[in-house]
């Protein structure tokens, strides 16, 4: 039978969570240089609400009903 040699066992270990370690680094620096070179959007405001107005929105499908039927349907209430 052969033994195990745990002191060599440990020694690959330790040298696999070097490499990994060293890796993660490397993705991480690689990454916050990816996002410092993305432009932020002019004047840091977000794409998807650029141009909303705050106030009062109009209607998104138009008006549905005439003016003339909403002054009828009040006269006879």
């Amino acid at each position: 039978m052969q033994k195990s040699r745990p002191t060599q066992n440990k020694r690959a270990r330790e040298r696999a969570r070097q490499e990994k370690a060293q890796q993660k680094a490397a993705r991480r620096i690689e990454s916050k240089e990816r996002k410092s070179l993305v432009p932020e959007a002019s004047g840091g405001e977000d794409p998807d609400i650029a141009g909303i107005v705050p106030g009062p929105q109009p209607h998104p499908w138009g008006d549905e009903f005439p003016a003339e039927v909403e002054v009828e349907e009040k006269e006879e209430v």
